[in-house]
């Protein structure tokens, strides 16, 4: 039986078009299973006919990452959009992959409840989040994704099924798949199910927002707020080129999330941090949890009390080239969008950054690039763990079949 008629028995499948295309490689073959166990058997057809895997959520992140070295079959999970189990009391949620991060966010709502993860791209997925280790302001005080998985299914590069973690949170016994899976851009396994520990949504909550001078000063009151007793949930900052000069506009945003009794005063404090200027509102400012525009997106990670330097070093000479600058300065994670440019001229900024970044203990990633970049430019920095990378991707995927290429070090 040829591959596509024994597709075609496990779920409807379609010929790959421009559309489908991953970084412009375009897949032979689009298939979308409807449920687990028809997921398991085409991963299991694939497997027995060799053919090189690449799945996808909602396609909002497809060009995070290097572009496939080759995909025979394109794995739309779309149709894995269910949430199996809300166990409200336990705060718990168990969900398919390609459930979207809005429509969880809704149902958990309308119990008073929230995973705290931010979803910066709209339709964004629960399998296609993970995959990427995507992140938003409330990082600071709730982590990533790798925080508050408690649990995941996946199918392996053969078709069997696996599974790890459990529905409540004390459950934490066995090999950790769900933060082995967080950032592994699908080159271990299909992700198909994840379980979560949620969050009550918070009964009120204020943006403190300020224009600061310099990113000396930024860097200031963001240790002031983060030395202070209002816990924040986020501290953001933003950052573009001036009409008059390299450096425009500096602007840290705070949020603080509690009881509408305490709230007021915890904000109030927050703005005599900032300065006379700040602002306190109710909703947040329109940049807040947004990628900055740009050809190529870089994520920078540094410490916190990393920002002064960087801002006399390395980040003025992209805002100088029209770059915005924004994320979470309270975690040391910030995004760099640098719009397009001479492939040579933008690599040298990139480099940049990461000589600056590397020099605090950091690192600058490339996750959406121009054109060319890519064949400049290593995309990834310096990755100590690579050679631990290499094992876990033999033992995984030993045929080396699933996303080939798109991950750290071609894997």
């Amino acid at each position: 039986m040829t591959p596509l008629a024994a597709l075609e028995k496990a779920a409807p499948v379609r010929p790959g078009g421009a559309a489908d295309a991953i970084d412009g490689v375009v897949p032979s073959w689009v298939t979308a299973p409807a449920s687990v166990a028809d997921a398991v058997e085409v991963m299991r057809i694939a497997a027995e006919h060799g053919l090189c895997v690449v799945p996808r959520g909602a396609g909002t992140r497809l060009r995070w990452g290097l572009p496939p070295a080759s995909c025979d079959l394109l794995i739309d999970t779309g149709g894995l959009d269910r949430v199996i189990e809300h166990a409200a009391g336990d705060l718990v949620v168990t969900v398919e992959a390609g459930l979207t991060m809005d429509r969880l966010a809704e149902v958990l709502a309308a119990q008073g409840q929230r995973l705290a993860l931010d979803r910066p791209i709209a339709g964004s997925t629960v399998g296609g989040t993970l995959a990427t280790a995507a992140w938003g302001p409330l990082r600071l005080g709730y982590g990533t994704a790798r925080d508050l998985i408690i649990g995941v299914t996946i199918v392996r590069a053969d078709g069997s099924l696996a599974k790890s973690g459990g529905k409540v949170v004390k459950n934490v016994a066995g090999y950790d798949l769900g933060k082995l899976f967080t950032g592994s851009y699908g080159t271990l396994g299909l992700i198909v199910e994840a379980a979560f520990r949620l969050h009550p949504v918070p009964p009120a909550r204020s943006y403190v927002t300020c224009e600061v001078g310099d990113f000396a000063r930024a860097g200031a009151v963001v240790q002031e707020v983060l030395r202070s007793s209002v816990v924040p949930s986020a501290i953001e900052m933003d950052a573009a080129a001036g009409a008059a000069g390299p450096i425009g506009p500096i602007t840290v945003a705070v949020l603080i999330e509690g009881v509408a009794a305490g709230i007021g005063a915890r904000a109030e404090v927050v703005a005599g941090l900032l300065g006379a200027a700040a602002q306190i509102d109710a909703e947040p400012p329109a940049w807040w949890g947004r990628y900055p525009d740009g050809a190529t997106l870089l994520e920078v990670t540094a410490p916190p009390m990393a920002l002064a330097s960087l801002g006399e070093t390395a980040l003025p000479a992209l805002l100088a080239a029209g770059a915005g600058i924004r994320g979470s300065a309270g975690a040391g994670h910030w995004y760099v969008g640098v719009p397009g440019g001479p492939v040579h001229e933008v690599a040298q900024l990139v480099i940049g950054l990461r000589s600056a970044a590397l020099a605090h203990g950091g690192s600058v990633i490339v996750r959406v690039r121009q054109a060319g970049l890519h064949e400049t430019m290593d995309l990834w920095g310096p990755a100590p763990t690579l050679p631990l990378l290499h094992r876990v991707k033999d033992q995984f995927d030993p045929g080396h079949r699933l996303a080939p290429g798109r991950f750290v070090g071609g894997i």
